[in-house]
């Protein structure tokens, strides 16, 4: 696919978009692609730059943003550096899961409705499965599986993160 207009790709403030769409021929039919990597990128899918890709790609805002909020993997909220996934399935709830989320929660400071810290460094979501039954209660931060939990062991890898430390 040809690029589009020179003001549309060389625009200064999206430098960091223009690579990604550049290295996608600017193809729509790469537009899950697209949005992994801005999502990696800015850790969330802020709105203007989705109305930028589907000028960009030639598209509809209105189908770059179905594609945005049909899949959960993209958010169109800022997340914090640290996702915190909580696992919510049968052999974790079980053992006591929703003692490990209020745990975090306090700890963070979360209210009601609130996923992410106010400093974007912490983000809590809970998940149906990690597939760690066995250490359960589990909870995985930035992919990495800690369990089985407890209030006390939340604390202790909450304290790391926070001071920059490698969790053990």
């Amino acid at each position: 696919m040809e690029k589009p207009e020179q003001g549309v790709a060389l625009s200064r403030s999206f430098e960091k978009v223009n690579a990604i769409l550049e290295k996608h021929g600017y193809n729509p039919s790469n537009l899950i692609g697209i949005l992994q990597e801005i999502q990696e990128e800015y850790r969330y899918l802020p709105e203007e730059i989705l109305t930028y890709v589907a000028t960009a790609l030639r598209v509809s805002p209105a189908y770059v943003y179905g594609v945005a909020t049909f899949y959960a993997q993209f958010s169109l909220k800022p997340k914090g550096k640290h996702i915190i996934r909580v696992c919510d399935g049968t052999a974790c709830h079980v053992k006591g899961s929703e003692k490990v989320l209020k745990a975090i929660r306090e700890y963070l400071g979360l209210r009601d409705g609130e996923q992410t810290t106010g400093d974007l460094l912490f983000t809590v979501e809970t998940v149906a499965c990690i597939g760690a039954c066995a250490l359960a209660p589990v909870i995985a931060v930035d992919n990495r599986v800690y369990g089985p939990m407890d209030e006390e062991k939340v604390r202790h890898v909450l304290e790391a993160l926070e001071r920059g430390d490698e969790v053990s």
